[in-house]
This record gives C-alpha cells, sequence and structure tokens, in this order.
C-alpha cells in the first residue's frame, strides 16, 4: 500500500473511531480530537465519495448532508470530516459512523462513509391495560411502521401514554417500552409497550388557606372539576387531572373577581400523598382588598350621550367592582342589552371600548370608558362553506345578514339560531366570521358549516297488548328534493329543506296503520310560507278468537292540507298556520266507543285549525335557551244550528257530522341555569266542547292520558294521547255512565291538563350521539267535562331517564317514573312505572 494512502486510512480511522466514541457515549456535539500532526496537514482535493452499509436510506441525500461534495479541498487533519460526521449523527437516524479513505491518486482523495441505520418500527402492541385504552392509545401515540426508532420517539411515547392516564386519574402509571429485533423483518424491531396503572387517585382532602371572606366548603364548590372525595358524591368523579385543576384555579380566581376582590392571587398551592390511592390539595389564597365601583366617565362618545351609555352599562356608584359583569355589559350580555350591541347593531363594525383605571381611592376605583366608534360597514358579500348535501338557496334564505344591508351583530347571533333550528348541520360547529375591509368601509361574511345526517329510518317492534306484536317502518327525510327526483339519486334526491315522511305499522289483518306526508317550507320560494299535505288510513278489525273471522272494524281515513306563514309581529319568530282537514269514520259492529254507544255507521269530520306559535329555541334536540309556546283551536261546522241530528236517537246519525270546537296550549321553556345543566318547564291544557248542549262532546277527538304518551303503540285512534310518566297507559281517564242506564265505563276525557318540571344534563352532545340524562316532577289530570276542571287536582309523579338522539333513529329515551297517587280513591298507589319513549314527545 502507498505510504500516502496509509496515513490517510490512519488519519481517518482516528476521526471515525474518535467520533463514533463520542457519539456512542452521547457526545456528538462535542469537537472531535483528531489523532494526527497538525504541525505538518495534508491538503486533498476530494475525487469521490461514497456511502455502505444502508439499506433504506438513499446515498445521494446522505453525501448531500455531509456538507462535502467531489472537488472540495480539505485539510487532514481538519473540521470538515469532523462536521460532516457531526450533521449525518444529528439527523437522529443512524447508530453508527466510520469514515474510510479508499485510495489516493496524487491530489485525489477518495472517501466512504460506512453507516449503520437505526431500526425502524415493524409493529407495537400494549400490555397491561384494556383493548379500548390500546385502541385510544393508538390514536394518539406517534407510532408508525417504518418510522426510525430512536430515544426520542420512545421518550415521547412515554410520556404521551403517562399523560393519558394522568387525566383519567393515573397519576403513579408506568410505563416500560422493550425493543426486540422482528425476525421477519431485517433492521426493523417491535416495541412491547407495557403499561401498569396503578390506582386510581382520588382526591381527599381539598383544603384552602388565607380565605378570610369565604368558607372552605364555599370555595370546593368553585372547582367545578376537580372535587373532594366523598362517599354521597354519584354523578361527579373525585379524579385529579392536571389540566382541569388549572382550569378550576383560574375559575377560583374569577369568582373572587366577580365579588370585587380584584387583585386576588393564588400564592401556592400543594399536592402530597395521603395513601396509596389518595393525594391532598392544599391552596394558599390572598384574597386582597375588596373594592368598588365610583366614578364612570366616557369619552370619544358622539352618537351617543354619557347618560344614556352609563345607562345601557347598567352599573352604579357603590356597585362591587366586577370584571366579569363589566366586561359581559361592555361586550355581550347574553341576557339583556350591552354598550357594544348599541353599536354594532346600527352597523358599526369598528366599534370599540377600553375601560382604563384612572384612580384607585382606598377601596374605590374610577373608570374611563375610552369608546372609538368608527364609521359604518355594510355588507359587501356573503360566502358560505361546507354545505356539501344542501344547497345555496336552502342556507340563503335563512341568513338575517344579507348585502348592501348594514353589519348588525344580532342578526348575525339570529342568523346562527336558524342555521342550528334547520338540523341539517351541526350546531356546534357552525362558524360565523366577520372580516372587515378597513379601506372602504365594508365586512365580508363568511359561514362555515358542518353537514350532519339528518334522514331518519324507523324500525321497530313493540307489543300492543290486546293487538300482541306489532311491527312499525317509518322514513323521514328532512332535507328532500323533489326537483331531483328524476336526477341521479345520490343516494336520495336532497338539498333542498322540504321534508317527506311514510310510515306503517301492522301485525296482520289486526291493526294496521299507513301515513304519508309532504312539506315544503318556503313554496314559491320567495317567502317563508309553508304548505303540507298529508294522508292517513288506520283500521282496527275485531277478529274471532279461532278462526280469525272479522267480527267489527274501525277504520278512519283523512286528509290535511296546511299553510304556514312567519309573522312579522310581534316578533318573527311567531308562526301562524291554517289547516283545513276531512276524517272519515268508519265503525260496523266494532262495539260500544266510550259511553255514547256508537257501534255501526259512517262518521265525518270536517274542521279547521289554526295555530299560533312562537318558537325561538336554541336546539331542536338539546335546547339551553327559549321557548316554544302554541295556542290552536279547532273548529267544525256547527251542523246543529240548521239540523235535526242532534235529536236522533240513534247515535251514528246524530254524530255523522261531527260537531265540536277544541282548544290546546303548550308551553315550554328552558333556562340554563349552570354549565350545560338545563331546567326544562313545561304547561298543557286542552277542552273539547260541542256547541250544542243536547249533542254533547263527540266520541272522537278527546283525550287519553297515562304513561309514555305514544300515540303510535297506544292504538286508539282518533284520539290525542297524553303521556303522564309513573302510570300505565290509558290510566288516568275518567269514568262514563252510559246513557239511560246505571253502567259505567271508562272513558276518554274532554279536557285536561299537565305540568312538567326537568332538569337535563348532556353527557354528549356529538351530533353522531346526543345523549342527555333527565329527572323530572310532573302532575295531571284527566275530565269529563270542562265543569269538573279543577287545576290542583292532579296526579303526581316523579323519576329520572335518559335521552339518546341519533340522526338515523331520531330521539330515543327511556324513563322509570313513580307515581305518587291511587287511580282510585283508597286504593294503592300507582308505584313504579318504566315508560320507553320513541321521538320527541310534545305533551
Amino acid at each position: 500500500m502507498d505510504l500516502r494512502v496509509k496515513a490517510v486510512f490512519i488519519i481517518l480511522f482516528f476521526i471515525a473511531v474518535s467520533a463514533s466514541a463520542q457519539i456512542n457515549i452521547g457526545a456528538a456535539e462535542s469537537p472531535i480530537v483528531l489523532e494526527g500532526d497538525y504541525n505538518k496537514p495534508m491538503v486533498y482535493e476530494i475525487g469521490g465519495i461514497t456511502t455502505s452499509g444502508t439499506k433504506s436510506l438513499d446515498p445521494s441525500t446522505l453525501i448531500a448532508l455531509t456538507g462535502i461534495k467531489v472537488g472540495d479541498q480539505i485539510t487532514l487533519p481538519g473540521e470538515r470530516i469532523n462536521k460532516a460526521v457531526k450533521k449525518l449523527w444529528e439527523q437522529g437516524i443512524l447508530s453508527d459512523i466510520k469514515v474510510y479513505a479508499t485510495k489516493v491518486e496524487g491530489k485525489y482523495l477518495f472517501i466512504n462513509f460506512q453507516l449503520t441505520e437505526k431500526p425502524r418500527l415493524s409493529k407495537f402492541s400494549f400490555s397491561g391495560i384494556s383493548k379500548g385504552q390500546a385502541d385510544d392509545l393508538r390514536e394518539k401515540i406517534s407510532l408508525v411502521r417504518g418510522r426510525v426508532v430512536n430515544d426520542a420517539l420512545v421518550r415521547n411515547t412515554e410520556n404521551t401514554i403517562k399523560k393519558f392516564f394522568d387525566e383519567k386519574g393515573f397519576r403513579n402509571a408506568k410505563v416500560t417500552i422493550a425493543q426486540e429485533e422482528d425476525p421477519s423483518l431485517k433492521g426493523s424491531v417491535l416495541l412491547k409497550i407495557n403499561v401498569k396503572r396503578g390506582d386510581k387517585i382520588k382526591i381527599k382532602p381539598l383544603n384552602f388557606e388565607g380565605n378570610l371572606s369565604y368558607t372552605d366548603e364555599q370555595l370546593r364548590r368553585k372547582f367545578k372539576e376537580t372535587k373532594e372525595k366523598r362517599s354521597w358524591r354519584v354523578f361527579k368523579s373525585s379524579k385529579f387531572r392536571r389540566k382541569e385543576y388549572e382550569e378550576d384555579k383560574e375559575k377560583l380566581i374569577a369568582f373572587y373577581n366577580s365579588q370585587g376582590f380584584r387583585d386576588a392571587a393564588i400564592v401556592q398551592d400543594s399536592i402530597y400523598d395521603v395513601d396509596k390511592k389518595s393525594i391532598g390539595l392544599t391552596i394558599r389564597v390572598e384574597e386582597g382588598k375588596k373594592y368598588y365601583f365610583r366614578k364612570i366617565d366616557w369619552t370619544g362618545n358622539f352618537l351617543y350621550e354619557e347618560k344614556y351609555l352609563s345607562q345601557v352599562l347598567g352599573i352604579k356608584r357603590g356597585d362591587v367592582y366586577n370584571l366579569e359583569n363589566l366586561e359581559k355589559r361592555l361586550n355581550y350580555n347574553p341576557s339583556g342589552a350591552d354598550v357594544t350591541s348599541l353599536y354594532m347593531d346600527d352597523g358599526y363594525l369598528f366599534f370599540s371600548i377600553e375601560p382604563v383605571e384612572v384612580l384607585v381611592d382606598g377601596d374605590s376605583i374610577d373608570l374611563e370608558m375610552r369608546v372609538y366608534e368608527g364609521s359604518q360597514a355594510t355588507i359587501n358579500r356573503i360566502k358560505i362553506a361546507g354545505n356539501d348535501k344542501t344547497n345555496d338557496h336552502v342556507i340563503l334564505r335563512e341568513i338575517r345578514t344579507l348585502p348592501g344591508q348594514k353589519f348588525n351583530r344580532s342578526l348575525l347571533i339570529r342568523t346562527n339560531r336558524e342555521l342550528a333550528t334547520l338540523g341539517y348541520f351541526d350546531p356546534e360547529q357552525i362558524g360565523m366570521n366577520p372580516r372587515p375591509n378597513y379601506n372602504d368601509g365594508t365586512v365580508d361574511i363568511d359561514y362555515s358549516l358542518v353537514e350532519r345526517p339528518s334522514d331518519q329510518i324507523e324500525l321497530s317492534g313493540g307489543w300492543g297488548g290486546f293487538f300482541g306484536f306489532v311491527g312499525t317502518l317509518g322514513l323521514t327525510f328532512n332535507n328532500f328534493s323533489t326537483k331531483n327526483i328524476l336526477k341521479k339519486w345520490d343516494p336520495l334526491p336532497s338539498g333542498d329543506g322540504q321534508r317527506l315522511q311514510l310510515r306503517g305499522q301492522a301485525n296482520g289483518r289486526q291493526f294496521q296503520s299507513y301515513s304519508f306526508s309532504f312539506t315544503e317550507p318556503w313554496i314559491g320560494g320567495k317567502k317563508p310560507h309553508s304548505f303540507t299535505i298529508s294522508f292517513n288510513h288506520s283500521i282496527q278489525r275485531r277478529l274471532e278468537r279461532f278462526g280469525g273471522r272479522q267480527l267489527g272494524k274501525l277504520g278512519i281515513s283523512g286528509i290535511t292540507l296546511t299553510l304556514g306563514r312567519r309573522l312579522k309581529v310581534p316578533d318573527d319568530f311567531f308562526i301562524l298556520t291554517n289547516s283545513l282537514s276531512f276524517l272519515i269514520y268508519q265503525l260496523d259492529n266494532f262495539g260500544q266507543f266510550g259511553a255514547l254507544n256508537v257501534t255501526k255507521g259512517t262518521l265525518n269530520n270536517v274542521f279547521f285549525n289554526t295555530t299560533v306559535s312562537r318558537n325561538s329555541l336554541s336546539d331542536p334536540i338539546y335546547p339551553r335557551t327559549g321557548s316554544n309556546v302554541s295556542l290552536s283551536l279547532s273548529l267544525t261546522p256547527p251542523y246543529s244550528v240548521w239540523s235535526r241530528l242532534s235529536t236522533s236517537e240513534d247515535p251514528a246519525e246524530r254524530f255523522r257530522w261531527i260537531e265540536y270546537y277544541k282548544v290546546m296550549f303548550d308551553n315550554s321553556w328552558f333556562m340554563k341555569l349552570a354549565g350545560k345543566l338545563v331546567l326544562n318547564a313545561r304547561s298543557h291544557f286542552g277542552f273539547l266542547n260541542s256547541y250544542s248542549a243536547t249533542l254533547g262532546a263527540p266520541p272522537f277527538e278527546r283525550f287519553s292520558m297515562g304513561g309514555d304518551g305514544l300515540a303510535g303503540f297506544n292504538f286508539l285512534l282518533g284520539t290525542d294521547v297524553i303521556g303522564l310518566r309513573g302510570y300505565q297507559n290509558a290510566s288516568i281517564n275518567p269514568v262514563e255512565t252510559f246513557a239511560g242506564t246505571s253502567s259505567r265505563v271508562r272513558s276518554n276525557g274532554t279536557a285536561f291538563t299537565k305540568h312538567v318540571m326537568e332538569l337535563r344534563y348532556p353527557l354528549s352532545l356529538n351530533p353522531s350521539a346526543t345523549i342527555f340524562m333527565l329527572t323530572f316532577l310532573e302532575g295531571g289530570n284527566n275530565w269529563l267535562s270542562s265543569q269538573e276542571f279543577s287545576p290542583f287536582r292532579i296526579y303526581k309523579s316523579a323519576g329520572v331517564g335518559a335521552r339518546i338522539f341519533m340522526p338515523a333513529f331520531g330521539l330515543i329515551g327511556f324513563d322509570w317514573g313513580y307515581g305518587f297517587d291511587p287511580l282510585v280513591p283508597g286504593g294503592e298507589r300507582s308505584g313504579s312505572n318504566f315508560h320507553f319513549i320513541i321521538g320527541q314527545q310534545i305533551r
């Protein structure tokens, strides 16, 4: 071997050995000390560069990373090789680096980087945890097949797993990650992740120090997620989670600030072990002085006088210095007026206000409200994104902020509500982004939407008592499009906001019911005038027990045409609906219908209904605020005025043309109590009577009360079914005496009342599965006549329940209720009853 080649080889060997040694001990950042004579360095020109030892890495890329290229001059000993090794090492993909001279030709030096790749991930597995926890962790850790396994990857994986279990209350979880060679794939490793969760850590005790104005218990209530372990606490966990603990500390300071303690602070908090399963928390607070508002001045206001702005602000001299209330009164007050809405509802989008403390004197603070009014902004352009299924015109007709109008924040918020109540979009993800253009005084508004399934299928079976098993199939298309029927179905013609509903029930020959309805919410496309047409046909047969021969039947067929329109007075939450219906009741030896002894004949019912309703609910599935109030009146022609039918001895002839008037009132209010906890209060009234005292109330259109309120599974044709949990279906019905006899029978009523109080709390607001729990108190009664009506004589009950809404199946619920009152005087209480709920119950 040539002497020069030997010398270069020896120099590079020492460089590689030095680099490898320092790398192996984790000190790649330190300068590499060359073993050579620095007094007589040798200068070479790189004639060629090669790599060896790698399989999956690109040689040209590796050479480029070294920073050395053919034609470069290097000095040996020198720093170029040292820097090249360092650059390769910094990539984190190599476990060993050696540099050799392959040959020397005159001034040209040829070098080779002998490299050893770090192993790559083949597979990973968990042990010590459940399959569900393992599945959740796979989504959180960044372990992908083929990724280089280095110390950083292992460390990050370990930390992610520990954090995952720490959030679930396993504060002392241990994670061990072992690497094993994969015999089926050379250069790859298997990661065996073993987790020892340990005991779930509970909080006991949670104490405070330095709190002079409030007790420990009062402050503990301000911690919404960090709760002390108590034997009676069932619905709230006492697990320790660091993130929620930090958020609760911020809420504690926010509480102090809202009570006038402007300088309140947490000066120290300690976490200590009580035992293997418990930790203690001690929080030291420094309350500081309690402050009050004194003088409030306004500057920069030209549109409104100082007196009027102070009136809208609603803060007076001597009020507690509440920063939270001040912020709400200035910028956004969901339950009343605020200063910002005063300006922004009149187009002043660029408005801003800054409260400045100008003087702190003892316990009093003077403020100066610095107002910048700016100019009015005109809406320039509306942009909609995310409506992959719903057509633009369906959304645009609900938008209240139109191009050319002045900007209005209240109308922007109202638009959010209108889009949410359509039911086509996830209400939690409706985005509204005003983008002001300061140069020309305009604003563009971007609406971002996320479609959610809105069509529903009902496929169910239930036990119908006398009717046995009854199957139900229902289809509801809430975003239908008749215009697209002749076009490609994908999978259904949709996008125009129309509603098509088909439903059928049957158990064979004994009971059958079919219905169809179609609604166009904007008939003509220009105004919010709705049109609905619906058909229904139901039949019940009395069959011979053996042989199935028909003994009698009751059939009801009907058609209804409905027109509705949105009103502007008193406000545009009001809707007026008018409908005309024609029903035919066909009885053929069906049996006595109540005490009226109607067994055979054809009865006709033509009635007009008018309904005034106001719906301001914040969400159709889980409302937090708003109300839904309706008053309806149904009228038939007064046949008894010009006909003698009312004096006929034959009940079928007397009721051949059914005569009545019917009044219904429904009232439902929602109020957010705290966080996600919502109170729902409902009241319902109904009255039915005839124009003629001689004729009396008709046999149909009466009220049946008790149970789950599911008309579809009560099979009471021609009857309004009113639910009352805690009692059996149709159990709260009055007793009626047959005309001319002493026989008595339980019949449907002509007057009812019902009152409900519900507390609701959501477990999930995910649009694919909205779940909430509820507890209720309710009471109601059903009377034979309006003269017997007594609003305070009611049957009472209480209970708990749950609801789940899935777009494909609608709302499904399960309730347990306890009836406190006996159905007959001196009898036993109704007691415990379970109820299955399908759909939104109106009453």
